[in-house]
């Protein structure tokens, strides 16, 4: 029990420290990673945007989700949007660049241990999972399947060479991704194997976007 509760006090000063790192980086500079500059970024939120399979999304969450340039795209198409980071200053510009969007939330939340108590149709994981280690990994991954609706979409896009403050990689992310989605009955319904960065999306809904629109393949439409 001793040695317990000295693990458990470990990770609560470690958090902190990681959240008072983090904090630190969005005080100095509002886009430490240029997601609104870099059109590396831009890029890779319209590959991500485009692949998933839906026009329109009743409940999304977006964890992890920075200065809240993700989730300004992802507003418009969803009914409600909840966006959460674990950094203070990072909800603070988040809730900035999401105020014109009135079904847009952003709450401060460290992922696994404050995931929400609630069902999504949407959940997007971009460019956070490899902050953690293994198992934190792998708690967020089984969360994130779990809290799917029926019809839900699970979208996980990260960077996939390495850095001083990542845990593990981004393939070792979406390897514990794809394990849940396995057992959750997910089906893979977008993989991009780009040179910089992996992007995948599941889906509970797995039938393609041509035949639930009915298209029957011939000129008229295409």
């Amino acid at each position: 029990m001793r040695a317990q509760r000295s693990e458990a006090i470990a990770a609560v000063h470690e958090r902190r420290a990681r959240q008072a790192e983090f904090d630190a980086k969005f005080a100095a500079q509002d886009d430490p990673w240029r997601y609104r500059s870099s059109w590396y970024e831009a890029r890779k939120r319209a590959l991500l945007l485009a692949a998933l399979p839906r026009q329109r999304y009743r409940r999304a969450f977006e964890p992890g989700c920075a200065n809240g340039e993700l989730s300004a795209e992802l507003a418009p198409r969803c009914e409600t949007l909840l966006s959460a980071d674990f950094a203070p200053c990072a909800v603070a510009l988040a809730r900035r660049r999401l105020a014109p969007f009135a079904q847009a939330r952003v709450e401060t939340r460290a992922m696994p241990d404050d995931w929400p108590e609630a069902r999504f149709d949407l959940i997007v994981i971009s460019e956070f999972g490899y902050y953690l280690d293994e198992p934190a990994c792998a708690a967020l991954a089984r969360l994130a399947c779990a809290s799917l609706e029926h019809d839900g979409t699970l979208a996980c896009c990260h960077w996939r060479h390495g850095a001083e403050d990542m845990r593990i990689g981004g393939g070792a992310v979406h390897a514990r991704f794809a394990q849940a989605a396995r057992r959750a009955a997910l089906e893979v319904v977008t993989h991009v194997d780009d040179a910089d960065f992996l992007l995948d999306v599941w889906s509970a809904e797995p039938a393609s976007l041509a035949r639930r629109e009915q298209r029957r393949g011939d000129a008229a439409d295409r």
